[in-house]
């Protein structure tokens, strides 16, 4: 795979960096990603990817826009409100890069569909805001073997999980059982600041990034605190639980 001249042009200043090369616009330009939702985390997360020149993007989001969501979803501008986010996203990424495929799912991702949503990417970004959708996509990667980013953003605060399955501690290994309803409060109720969710989403696609790329150190087996009231970053060591029930028998092998 060659680029083209715009594409040199177009990706020239990441081109330059010497980490970077022209091996990894190529590694980048045949991957491909699925961002589970296009919200808080899924704005910078699809821009940033489609800016960085990734081969294929798929959007799954089954909400429609809300005035509500503006102070903190870039993608979204005031007349899209009640658009759908999928389809909005995706014609939003047309237009920053037409050199990227973007593919919108209007489709809310859970048990059943997930395998196959994210069956052939080569890395999944989660974005949503549900415990219940993290242990789904978790699960679903993990049996699919597809490397996975993970995040969550509430008020000031954010961590950021990156997890390669059968090498590295997955959300489940970190994470065993999901938090009894209402004892974590919700975005709706405890609020969030958008430039936080800003933050952690780009953490996560320079994660997402990394592990298309084999450039730089993904956060395997590492969770990375960030406190954006105080600017501390906290990285906490990890590391997979032999009886885990989604990675506990996913044997490294199965990595792409």
């Amino acid at each position: 795979m060659t680029l083209s001249e715009s594409e040199l042009e177009r990706y020239s200043r990441q081109l330059v960096l010497p980490e970077w090369s022209g091996q990894a616009q190529e590694r980048l330009k045949s991957a491909s990603a699925i961002v589970i939702g296009a919200g808080a985390l899924g704005s910078p997360v699809c821009t940033y990817l489609t800016a960085a020149g990734i081969g294929r993007l798929g959007v799954v989001d089954e909400d429609a826009v809300e005035i509500s969501n503006l102070h903190r979803q870039p993608l979204h501008y005031s007349p899209d409100v009640g658009r759908q986010k999928a389809e909005n996203a995706a014609l939003k990424l047309g237009v920053l890069n037409p050199e990227v495929a973007v593919d919108p799912y209007p489709v809310r991702i859970d048990a059943q569909n997930a395998p196959a949503i994210v069956m052939g990417a080569d890395v999944v970004v989660d974005c949503s805001d549900s415990f219940e959708t993290r242990y789904v996509v978790n699960d679903a990667c993990c049996s699919q073997g597809v490397p996975l980013v993970e995040a969550g953003v509430l008020g000031f605060d954010g961590l950021v999980l990156s997890i390669r399955p059968g090498e590295s501690a997955c959300y489940r290994c970190v994470f065993p059982t999901e938090p009894p309803a209402g004892s974590v409060p919700s975005c709706r109720e405890a609020g969030v600041l958008g430039a936080t969710a800003g933050i952690v989403g780009s953490i996560q696609a320079l994660e997402a990034l990394k592990l298309l790329t084999s450039v730089g150190d993904p956060l395997t087996d590492r969770l990375l605190q960030v406190d954006g009231a105080t600017m501390e970053f906290t990285t906490v060591g990890t590391s997979r639980r032999e009886a885990c029930s989604a990675c506990a028998r996913v044997p490294a092998a199965s990595q792409s």
